[in-house]
């Protein structure tokens, strides 16, 4: 296994992509290791909370900068990308400032559309948080462009540490679910203030070149972007989130909280690897589709992808349901089941995602709108659906339909940047090989936790 490593993190890309493992190691190892606290500190009732409230932020967020800031990578030039960075802020500005008129003026409309009374008192976070959220992403897609990963690596790790504490700090002093809601704020975006930062400390001059011509011109040369990347994406969370808000209404008991912690620990090692290799092949693809060289390029993550990352999640999805209620309460054993249910899907997930951008590098934006307009069909109906004839397995059916979707959106990857095939068939025994240690260790630890028993 360290031969492995050793070899895959000799390639320059994979060199930028530890540098930004290295934070995130510690930030998702601060989110894990609280977890066991916070799932006693606050009730399965408290999770589904915080889940509606994540789940409607994770729609709204990832359309509020009009996917203007997964366009600042691209340019050559910085003058360009910088009015890109600014249309970017002034659209989460503006959308956040929607978003507080709403709650101030309409609460009461709000709460019985999302059929969440206890959200009601904290419905002000839903504006902060679009802002930190969206600004955060659009101030890391810069600092992913001038490859300052050790910049961003350092706001994760102070995002981690600020929302655990404060989660840990609130529940300790028995004020919930607000919390769990405070800690996610923290989490989700306060590093915004730091990459600001960073960003005046070092292109403070490049802010003479926005103004509204070239806001215009760019808004005009970029007009992909908001007419069909933001749908996208839209497209993409609400087919993720809008089952967890149906499950949230319909189900029985708090399904909604044990779904929240069973992603929750996937999410470590997803972001662990996958979150920063998606950074850093973003910061890569522009030039290497340029030089003609992106299939080989992602096709060289993909099978880095597979040797190091899979393989935690099949041994995760193993344990899952003896573990969860050893580590968390007898109260959450019910998540562990969901999260072996989940695997096969985030393992695909796993590998399409961080090499997703490829749609957008080839500017197949209107290809990647209509797979994900499919793919919130293909994964919200047979949720509904569920809720009437089997409510008892509406999560079951929504990770299947989940793995079937990201079946699907790897192999359009694939067949977008042409790739070959060939260093997967070159790397086929190693990725068995390494598979099959995991699956083996994840079989050895359940059967020796059953025994114990």
């Amino acid at each position: 296994m360290r031969q492995t490593f050793n070899a895959i993190f000799r390639q320059g890309f994979f060199r930028s992509v530890s540098i930004l493992v290295g934070g995130t190691v510690f930030a998702q190892a601060i989110m894990v290791l609280v977890l066991p606290l916070l799932t006693r500190l606050y009730t399965p009732e408290d999770f589904n909370v915080l889940a509606v409230y994540a789940s409607i932020l994770g729609i709204i967020s990832v359309a509020a900068c009009l996917r203007f800031e997964i366009a600042i990578p691209l340019p050559q030039r910085d003058d360009e990308a910088v009015n890109l960075l600014a249309l970017a802020l002034f659209s989460s500005t503006f959308f956040s400032v929607i978003a507080a008129l709403l709650v101030f003026l309409f609460p009461a409309v709000i709460i019985s559309f999302i059929a969440q009374p206890r959200l009601e008192p904290y419905l002000w976070f839903f504006p902060l948080g679009l802002w930190f959220t969206s600004s955060y992403a659009a101030l890391q897609f810069w600092a992913t462009r001038k490859k300052r990963f050790g910049v961003v690596t350092k706001t994760r790790v102070a995002q981690a540490i600020g929302g655990a504490g404060v989660q840990v700090g609130l529940g300790w002093a028995g004020i919930a679910p607000i919390g769990l809601l405070l800690g996610h704020l923290l989490n989700s975006g306060a590093g915004v203030f730091g990459l600001a930062f960073n960003f005046f400390k070092n292109e403070k001059k490049l802010l003479n070149s926005v103004n509204l011509i070239n806001l215009k011109a760019i808004f005009l040369k970029y007009d992909k972007f908001p007419k069909y990347s933001t749908f996208e994406s839209l497209a993409n969370s609400a087919s993720i989130e809008l089952p967890i808000l149906i499950i949230a209404a319909l189900a029985v008991g708090p399904e909604a909280g044990f779904l929240m912690l069973a992603s929750r620990v996937m999410s470590a090692p997803m972001a662990l690897v996958g979150g920063s290799v998606s950074q850093v092949y973003l910061s890569r693809a522009p030039d290497e589709l340029r030089a003609g060289t992106l299939d080989q390029f992602t096709e060289s993550v993909l099978v880095g992808l597979a040797k190091i990352g899979v393989g935690p999640l099949i041994f995760i999805g193993i344990v899952a349901p003896i573990v969860f209620p050893i580590i968390f309460g007898e109260q959450w054993q019910r998540a562990g089941v969901f999260l072996t249910w989940m695997t096969p899907w985030f393992i695909m997930q796993f590998m399409s995602v961080p090499v997703s951008m490829a749609l957008h590098v080839t500017s197949h934006q209107r290809a990647a709108l209509l797979l994900q307009i499919a793919g919130l069909g293909l994964r919200v109906l047979p949720v509904l659906i569920a809720a009437y004839f089997a409510p008892r397995l509406m999560v079951e059916v929504y990770a299947v339909f989940g793995f079937i979707f990201y079946v699907i959106y790897f192999i359009v990857i694939l067949l977008t940047v042409d790739i070959s095939g060939v260093g997967f068939k070159n790397s086929t025994a190693k990725i068995f090989f390494i598979l099959s240690g995991w699956v083996v260790m994840g079989l050895v630890v359940n059967f020796s936790l059953k025994l114990m028993k």
